[in-house]
């Protein structure tokens, strides 16, 4: 089944009548994000933590349900535009020079870009294009300060943030949940908002992220490939049996489950040209979506 074949399970065979117009709408969003990020073996789960994680500060921030539903949505969003990063810059094992780390920051103006004329582009544009945006007017790529960062990217950049200092890349391990909290501690106010940092910060000490961190869709954590670190990415719709491939190497593993619990094991062969296409998690999109739909005014 090729990728088109994938996507398209997103949206069913339904007839248009029956089709739900918001849904799709945000479903085909969604999906180009998910590719997006399929292009790094790196990143696996890095939307749906960022969402959840924006969703749970959003939700303790007693924000109204349709702000919440709409950071949600962001949060998955907020990296659209690295599609436009070449794969040498990406995918690069080691620290970024200044010249590269110059086209990381066109980044969200070209996911502002992609999405400017997508009927959603004014629901989801301050989380795309702001989420690197700093209280102290340092941050890019408009240089904005202090209120004038929107909401919603005041709260997934500092997710994304969090999530990036927390998950491994190719070159280093992530660090650990306090570390990370003490970075953004000792960043207040220049990097990160005041208020919403500190809420931030009261729910990780709290516990409220470990369940978040480290893993790829609620309940399912990131599993270790032998050779490249937490690159398995397992899907909720994945049983023992299966297979299971990290984007990195290749390579091929088995997953088990005892008494409720899943593993991974190596089988010692490398998986096919078709295994290792990116292969869209449709449950999980269609969760999100389903999560937020109803609330999103349109």
């Amino acid at each position: 089944m090729g990728l088109l074949d994938k996507i398209s399970r997103v949206f069913g065979q339904n007839t248009p009548d029956k089709l739900n117009y918001k849904e799709d709408l945000l479903s085909s969003l969604l999906v180009m994000a998910w590719v997006v990020e399929a292009r790094d073996p790196y990143t696996g789960g890095h939307l749906w933590r960022v969402s959840r994680m924006s969703r749970l500060l959003a939700t303790d921030m007693k924000l109204p349900a349709a702000d919440i539903s709409r950071i949600t949505i962001g949060g998955f969003l907020h990296d659209l535009g690295k599609v436009g990063v070449p794969d040498q810059i990406l995918n690069k094992r080691g620290p970024l020079s200044d010249e590269e780390y110059e086209v990381i920051k066109t980044h969200p103006d070209v996911g502002w870009r992609m999405i400017a004329s997508h009927p959603l582009s004014s629901l989801i544009e301050a989380s795309i294009r702001s989420h690197h945006e700093k209280p102290d007017g340092k941050g890019y790529p408009r240089g904005l300060g202090g209120e004038e960062i929107p909401m919603d990217a005041r709260i997934v950049g500092v997710c994304d943030a969090f999530d990036a200092m927390t998950s491994t890349r190719s070159y280093r391990k992530g660090m650990p949940i306090e570390k990370a909290l003490s970075i953004i501690q000792d960043n207040l106010g220049c990097q990160f908002d005041q208020a919403i940092g500190e809420r931030f910060i009261a729910l990780g000490q709290a516990g409220a992220l470990d369940h978040i961190v480290g893993h790829s869709d609620e309940g399912i954590p990131l599993h270790e490939c032998a050779m490249c670190g937490p690159t398995l990415v397992i899907r909720k719709d994945q049983h023992a049996g299966n297979h299971a491939y990290c984007r990195s190497c290749s390579g091929e593993y088995k997953i088990d489950e005892k008494d409720g619990k899943v593993s991974v094991e190596m089988t010692g062969k490398m998986g096919r040209p078709q295994d290792l296409e990116p292969d869209v998690d449709t449950d999980l999109i269609a969760r999100v979506v389903k999560d937020s739909v109803q609330e999103l005014v349109i």
